[in-house]
């Protein structure tokens, strides 16, 4: 098979002809149809996340499907179309998953970080940690919805009680969520790089009610906050943002260091959280949702072959959406 293989920080990554690995016991094989650019990629090639695997195949917004089950996966049928997401599996025993909270899991594997992910024409999968994905949407339009939307809709969920609602940085996650907000009659309020014309552009058409650079103070304050843009700095601005009693997620699994700020800006009970990954639950939620409510995803269509310019491009600010990988066939 053909994959897009990175070999350590700061490197770009190389085509290699590699061979079509073998499913194990509960696994599956899986032919990779379309497997979305995600941030989260950038971090890991960046060297921003601790002890990837090496060499690893990158990627975990992967639509794909069955080839071949191992022994004893049963879940999905050959040919049955189905999605990979970052959590790639969990140990099932620690004090997190037996508690439900196996986003949090002591010893998880992750797809495209600890384990190989869809940057490639094939790769395994863990069949309890795959969704059947909705028919409506095509597996290019599929492929955000696999981080982009399920991180979103954990970092969303955390916001919920918002009627007025900001986001920080109007990418991939945003361009979803803001969907979902407006059925929901929720303000939603776009911040983005300063003269990012594009994303504002896209912000407005998608229902949000303002669009600005991220370190202006909008006009009116906001309920809450959800940062997808990984940059420390916006703390303090989205703490400047929200009203008493407000709240701001930070829904990146990596951050710059949040310089100090004065204790006022989070006086009259505001809030900082994370989100940490996702759980199975919040697949099957989501996907419900996405049955109910069509997102419109903006894609901007890459081949494998050039994974390197889709991240450059994903990097440099020049996507407007999210960018996909297809396999060159």
């Amino acid at each position: 098979m053909k994959a897009m293989v990175w070999d350590g920080p700061g490197r770009r990554l190389v085509e290699r002809d590699l061979p079509t690995p073998e499913p194990g016991e509960g696994e599956l094989l899986i032919r990779v149809q379309a497997c979305g650019v995600c941030r989260t990629d950038l971090h890991v090639i960046d060297g921003e996340l601790p002890q990837p695997k090496r060499p690893l195949i990158p990627g975990h917004e992967v639509v794909g499907t069955v080839v071949r089950p191992g022994l004893g996966a049963r879940r999905f049928s050959v040919g049955e179309r189905v999605g990979i997401p970052w959590l790639g599996k969990t140990c099932g025993n620690c004090r997190f998953c037996r508690s439900g909270r196996e986003n949090l899991c002591e010893h998880p594997e992750f797809t495209g970080y600890t384990r190989d992910g869809g940057y490639a024409e094939y790769l395994l999968a863990d069949e309890r940690f795959v969704f059947a994905l909705p028919e409506e949407y095509a597996d290019g339009d599929a492929a955000p919805l696999l981080c982009a939307g399920l991180i979103g809709y954990r970092s969303y969920r955390k916001a919920e009680r918002a009627n007025r609602l900001g986001f920080y940085g109007f990418g991939a996650a945003a361009h979803l969520l803001v969907q979902l907000a407006v059925v929901q009659e929720k303000e939603v309020y776009a911040f983005t790089r300063a003269g990012d014309a594009a994303a504002q552009a896209l912000a407005r058409e998608l229902g949000a009610v303002w669009t600005g650079a991220s370190t202006v103070v909008p006009p009116d304050p906001l309920d809450a906050a959800i940062l997808f843009a990984p940059v420390g700095d916006l703390i303090p601005a989205a703490l400047r943002a929200v009203d008493r009693g407000g709240k701001v997620v930070c829904a990146g699994i990596h951050m710059s260091d949040i310089p100090s700020f004065p204790y006022r800006l989070l006086w009259e009970e505001r809030e900082i959280v994370s989100v940490a990954n996702l759980t199975r639950q919040d697949g099957e939620e989501f996907f419900s949702l996405a049955r109910r409510v069509h997102f419109r995803t903006h894609i901007h269509s890459y081949p494998l072959s050039q994974a390197n310019e889709a991240l450059s491009a994903l990097r440099e600010g020049r996507i407007a959406g999210a960018a996909v990988l297809f396999p060159d066939r």
